[in-house]
């Protein structure tokens, strides 16, 4: 009797042995992934510090189990190019705006029109609107690509110019550099000035040849891109408060696990809210260094007849009742 009770053991140890070698730890099995986000801003600029936060907190929160890795100065390439990778399954993200996104799906333009969102709380709203929700999920059922979240904002656009701007006329004949998406084109048109397309890291050498004549960009823009050596005039206009989508490919998120989609959408909103109040908090402070730079700023801007000319963009578009849907799903009516 005893033999066979050793024998038992024997086997009962051998079986265990099996299923711990067949089935391993849920440590083990655990699968990991790693996010490559791309922005075209310089590794000095408040975003890339704050995705460098979004990044740290992720990894923490999943154990390890998701990383994002930061890549500064569109190191991976060209922003539209990155996007079309993400659109076929690439484990890459992609800082940009709502003007590329309406490529897509044209509704989401709206929110880079001049003069829309006025203020944080305005696009912490814009996050729970019914027509930017379904655009979103459009986005992502259709066209491969999914927003993480839009709580980024990074300030509010002016004309960065060699003559003042005080009024639209100013900037008749005003070669302006924009993204290359309609609703930028059509924003600066409106707004007086004659568009040119082009992508950011050439707008410094661009100035220099006088090959354009000015930007239109936030504060921060200029002190990390030096714009201050080649232009002369801030002219606040305020005419586009930029609101920054973080987006990634639907395949690629629909890949993570439940928790880890939840860790990232969750950690980008804390990341941007905190970013975007650090930039409009710093705004002073990077206008009072460019005028110790040499630059001249512009206060007395028509404000009321730069946003008048620019429901001409939204008229141009077809966007002008998408602009009033959501005014009032917002409160802004």
């Amino acid at each position: 009797m005893m033999k066979n009770a050793v024998h038992s053991f024997v086997a009962i140890g051998a079986a265990l042995a099996a299923s711990l070698v067949a089935a391993p730890s849920a440590v083990a099995q655990q699968k990991t992934f790693t996010l490559r986000l791309n922005h075209v801003l310089g590794p000095n600029e408040p975003f890339h510090r704050g995705f460098q936060d979004w990044a740290k907190r992720v990894e923490e929160r999943t154990k390890g189990g998701l990383k994002i890795q930061v890549f500064h100065s569109a190191q991976l390439g060209v922003e539209e190019d990155i996007i079309e990778q993400m659109r076929q399954g690439a484990a890459i993200g992609q800082n940009t705006d709502a003007a590329r996104l309406g490529n897509y799906v044209k509704s989401l333009a709206v929110m880079n029109g001049p003069y829309f969102a006025t203020s944080l709380e305005d696009v912490e709203k814009l996050g729970k609107a019914p027509t930017i929700t379904k655009a979103a999920d459009e986005l992502a059922k259709q066209h491969g690509l999914r927003v993480v979240c839009f709580d980024w904002v990074q300030g509010y656009r002016h004309f960065f110019t060699n003559k003042p701007v005080r009024k639209p006329a100013d900037l008749a004949g005003q070669r302006i550099r924009t993204p290359p998406a309609p609703i930028w084109q059509e924003s600066v048109r409106a707004l007086g000035a004659a568009p040119t397309a082009m992508a950011f890291g050439d707008m410094y050498p661009a100035l220099q040849q006088q090959a354009i004549d000015g930007v239109e960009l936030v504060y921060n823009n200029i002190p990390g891109g030096r714009f201050y050596e080649v232009l002369k005039f801030a002219n606040e206009t305020k005419h586009i408060m930029l609101v920054n989508f973080q987006v990634v490919g639907s395949q690629f998120f629909d890949s993570l696990p439940a928790e880890y989609q939840t860790a990232l959408v969750e950690e980008c909103r804390k990341a941007g809210r905190e970013t975007s109040e650090k930039i409009l908090a710093s705004e002073a402070t990077v206008r009072a260094q460019l005028k110790n730079r040499g630059m001249t700023v512009v206060e007395d801007v028509d404000l009321a007849a730069f946003k008048q000319a620019g429901n001409a963009a939204y008229e141009k578009l077809g966007l002008t009742e998408v602009k009033k849907a959501v005014e009032a799903e917002i409160g802004r009516q």
